[in-house]
């Protein structure tokens, strides 16, 4: 693993006591390809086997974002086909979450600039979970009219109250302090500390690292929306959820109104079936054997390619949803998500 590694997308070496992981797609936001999952995949059998790492740390190249979630072009592409390669990509990537969750070394993540989709995935399972003040975690996927995956309707349905809800549904995202109190990260290390922090894993327990350079994060913006989000996202429909925010007369409960209307209306309904249904899972490797057959799933659905589509091919913003309504999707159109499928995980 040492050798030159400047071309290569994740670049992976030993650093004194630290395995270094570092993300390596800056122009892409170190979005993640399928042979990168393959690369954390064996450098993470690497570093397991080698008694001279004591812990995995992940940062990101270019300084914009540990990872703004998967090759997002690849996945529309190949769903138009047919999705095999998509399915295999999704397979390696949840079982890479889900090591990563049960990895044997402390397994630190840099969680600096963008952190969304398929980077919260290789980032909030970490054992130590580090965000800068320019951190901004979310799950997008509402928006491309597809389903949180990635172990992410595991951390969201165990947020505290409905605020998983609310943050699915709208795709917002978090900031450092609110990515701490829902449970998406633990410790806040400020940019100017951040170098040295890192540079201390080397020769340092990441426990100790972590008491020199963290600083308080603060009040976390969502805790003081919880008394309207709570009330209005603990109905178990949609449209309820969405008649609940217009009558509270809130400005901030109409812009997630609007925000939660602009998305798939399929993508909606089964990302809340998939929450209360991962609320009633006994683990993350649970949740991510649900994520699979949801997201395997989610590929024959209309608004999957339409909704990248429009974001990232096409850039119109006007996604043509379909069916277009909430009225128009029913309950055995979500239920087909969630049906055994041919091939699982063998997690669980």
């Amino acid at each position: 693993m040492a050798a030159a590694q400047e071309d290569r997308l994740v670049l992976a070496h030993r650093d004194g006591r630290a395995g270094r992981l570092v993300l390596n797609r800056p122009r892409a936001i170190n979005a993640l390809t399928h042979r990168m999952i393959l690369d954390l995949h064996a450098a993470l059998d690497e570093f397991a086997a080698d008694p001279a790492v004591a812990a995995v740390v992940l940062t990101g190249a270019g300084g914009r974002g540990l990872c703004a979630g998967g090759d997002i072009r690849f996945l529309h592409d190949d769903a138009k086909l047919g999705g095999a390669a998509v399915r295999a990509f999704f397979r390696d990537e949840y079982r890479l979450n889900h090591r990563i969750a049960r990895f044997p070394k402390p397994y630190v993540a840099v969680m600096d600039g963008l952190v969304l989709g398929g980077g919260v995935g290789v980032s909030a399972h970490g054992s130590v979970r580090v965000v800068t003040e320019r951190a901004a975690v979310g799950m997008p996927e509402t928006t491309i009219g597809f389903v949180p995956d990635v172990g992410g309707t595991w951390l969201l349905a165990h947020a505290p109250g409905e605020l998983g809800t609310h943050l699915a549904l709208t795709a917002e995202r978090m900031t450092a302090a609110d990515a701490v109190y829902c449970g998406f990260a633990d410790h806040l290390v400020p940019l100017d500390r951040l170098a040295d922090f890192t540079a201390a894993l080397a020769e340092r327990e990441p426990a100790d690292a972590v008491r020199e350079f963290a600083v308080p994060v603060g009040v976390a913006p969502l805790a003081g929306e919880r008394a309207w989000i709570d009330r209005c996202y603990a109905a178990d429909q949609v449209e309820e959820i969405l008649e609940r925010l217009d009558e509270t007369g809130l400005t901030e409960a109409k812009e997630a109104a609007e925000l939660i209307r602009a998305k798939s209306p399929t993508a909606l309904k089964t990302t809340l079936a998939a929450l209360r249904r991962a609320r009633r899972l006994p683990s993350l490797a649970a949740a991510l054997e649900q994520e699979f057959r949801v997201s395997c799933a989610g590929l024959a659905d209309h608004d999957f390619v339409e909704g990248i589509r429009a974001q990232v091919v096409d850039k119109d913003r006007n996604p043509r949803w379909s069916p277009a309504t909430l009225a128009g999707v029913t309950e055995e159109a979500v239920a087909r998500h969630f049906a055994p499928a041919p091939e699982e995980l063998g997690l669980a």
